[in-house]
């Protein structure tokens, strides 16, 4: 009897961190951030592209190329490897 106490208290001070509560998850969505992030912008008219620090507003005539870039480096290196901007 006592061996089966004790595998069963062993087992549940094993599993009992896996049941500890995590904190919530973002899905689908990137962590609010609190650095600022560069865009590659392309004007839809002229097809020229240009790196700024605010994401363009939906129904503009800028529109977002790519994702977001956490320095303008590396931004600028995008801005080098896109094929679509002029």
């Amino acid at each position: 009897m006592k061996k089966i106490l004790l595998a069963t208290v062993a087992t549940l001070a094993f599993a009992a961190p896996s049941f500890a509560a995590e904190p919530a998850k973002t899905v689908g969505q990137a962590p609010p951030s609190t650095a600022s992030s560069f865009y590659l912008a392309q004007d839809t008219a002229t097809m020229k592209c240009q790196i700024v620090e605010a994401q363009p507003a939906a129904g503009g005539s800028m529109k977002v190329v790519g994702a977001a870039h956490g320095t303008k480096a590396s931004a600028e290196t995008a801005l080098k490897a896109d094929k679509t901007c002029k």
